[in-house]
């Protein structure tokens, strides 16, 4: 075959793909805007504020279907993603805060295994544990006794996606550190004692931790196992 020929799809490819990636985030930054601009208050619970804060998820979901090449890493984001947005779904409910909690646990299951285990990166382990435990430490005196060891298993999961997305790097590190920056607010605002805007950081970090670890499927061949 020509090489010249050969070559050709692949410069297509690369020319056409950014206004798809454009085209096909349109819509994740459209139901962000939609959210904000709502900003339903939460104790206001309705099927029109969950499907507003599923949206923005299923979107970025609908996005790996559409612009990546596919793959393992790619599903294993989908599936994140999807139980991301059951958990979104469940926290607007008074009453369904451990599925929210258990979903959630899922996502960093999927991300976690989509990340893989390469470089294993022990030393980073350390530093992210000992952040965990400090952070827990803070927060258990604040908890009901049947909330310790729920809350204890879902930071557990917590450190194992931000200690393997760091270890990762990229897009992938920085949206793993900012939904444990997330999650830390949530958890001091709900349980501790209210922060500032500390539902507008968390949501705002939030959402910008789901993109970051969905566009690091744009370069990657599948998770790191090896």
């Amino acid at each position: 075959m020509d090489a010249g020929k050969e070559g050709l799809p692949l410069r297509i490819h690369c020319l056409v793909q950014p206004p798809n990636i454009c085209r096909w985030l349109s819509p994740f930054f459209l139901t962000c805007s939609i959210y904000f601009l709502l900003w339903i208050p939460e104790d206001q619970p309705s099927w029109v504020s969950t499907l507003v804060k599923c949206l923005p998820n299923l979107c970025l979901a609908v996005f790996l279907w559409a612009v990546p090449p596919g793959g393992d890493y790619t599903r294993l984001l989908q599936a994140a993603l999807v139980c991301s947005a059951m958990g979104d779904a469940c926290l607007i409910w008074p009453g369904a805060f451990l599925p929210g909690m258990t979903a959630f646990a899922m996502a960093h299951v999927h991300y976690s295994w989509a990340f893989g285990f390469s470089p294993l990166r022990p030393g980073l382990l350390l530093l992210v544990f000992l952040a965990a435990v400090l952070c827990h430490s803070l927060l258990q005196p604040h908890l009901k006794p049947g909330m310790v060891l729920p809350v204890a298993a879902y930071e557990l999961v917590l450190s194992v996606t931000l200690w393997r997305g760091l270890a990762r790097g990229g897009s992938a590190g920085w949206g793993a550190l900012l939904f444990a920056v997330s999650d830390a607010v949530l958890s001091w605002d709900n349980f501790a004692q209210p922060l500032p805007h500390g539902h507008l950081v968390t949501m705002s970090t939030y959402y910008a931790a789901q993109l970051l670890i969905t566009l690091s499927a744009l370069g990657s061949q599948g998770p790191k196992t090896d």
